[in-house]
């Protein structure tokens, strides 16, 4: 997909035969930060041709300096990846029948995804991540956790902010972070905003007693208090973002097909 000189990497998955001329939603899925983009792609991919199957048109995209796009992850700012999704939206618009519009997030995409894009829509979160803050921390200490394994760590935390805030980027497991990104994602909030719709607030766990905890509480009463419809559920799988081998968590497909049906 060209876009002002550049290139975006997008697989598009058409709904099933059955639903060719109708299809019962458009879905443009946002992949999560970093290396957690990596390890997620098989079950996006495996997510995206259910729901396919099931009727649905989905829309995958490299956002900028990710995976097989233009630029250099260093290079990308979260303006720029706003402005992608606007792309995926309004390709969307040009390709697929007029059908209800979901944007899917997973991780630290649903921070991207929640916003007042200016049209009705609805929200399919995998695992979100709140606060672009916790985000940005949590990814930082990557680099804090391989300093002190060499016990260098003290100080660190505090560098890091430092050379971001002053406009430099900083290198974390292997990725260049540039400070427009790293101060786009801190400043972002899983807030409800636009003309109220459907949420489906999917999580996951390994064990059989889970419950959503007090933060995804707050933020999923904050999502109802605004009119929005929220669906949540606690599926049984792995950390597949975030485990150091390609895992699945097969239980979490069926679930996502049935919540948009």
């Amino acid at each position: 997909m060209p876009t002002g000189g550049e290139q975006r990497l997008c697989v598009f998955h058409a709904p099933s035969e059955a639903f060719s001329g109708k299809p019962l939603s458009r879905v443009l899925y946002l992949h999560p930060f970093a290396e957690e983009m990596n390890k997620s792609r098989r079950m996006a991919a495996l997510a995206c041709r259910a729901l396919a199957d099931a009727g649905h048109a989905v829309l995958q995209i490299d956002l900028r300096g990710c995976g097989d796009s233009s630029a250099d992850f260093c290079e990308a700012s979260w303006d720029d990846w706003r402005a992608d999704v606007r792309l995926g939206l309004d390709w969307l618009d040009d390709h697929v029948p007029q059908a209800p519009v979901w944007l899917w997030g997973l991780r630290a995409g649903c921070l991207l995804a929640a916003a007042d894009w200016g049209r009705p829509l609805n929200y399919l979160f995998w695992q979100p991540i709140t606060s672009g803050k916790l985000a940005l921390q949590q990814f930082l200490r990557l680099k804090l956790a391989a300093a002190m394994a060499s016990g260098s760590g003290k100080g660190l935390m505090d560098q890091l902010k430092s050379e971001l805030a002053a406009g430099r980027p900083v290198e974390v497991a292997g990725y260049r972070l540039g400070a427009s990104l790293a101060l786009g994602l801190e400043a972002a909030q899983l807030a409800p905003s636009g003309t109220a719709g459907h949420v489906a607030w999917l999580e996951l766990s390994t064990r059989e007693d889970a419950a959503l905890s007090p933060v995804s509480e707050s933020a999923i009463a904050a999502w109802r208090n605004a009119g929005w419809r929220v669906i949540t559920e606690i599926v049984s799988g792995p950390s597949f973002w975030a485990t150091s081998e390609i895992e699945l968590a097969p239980m979490l497909i069926p679930v996502t097909v049935q919540a948009l049906s």
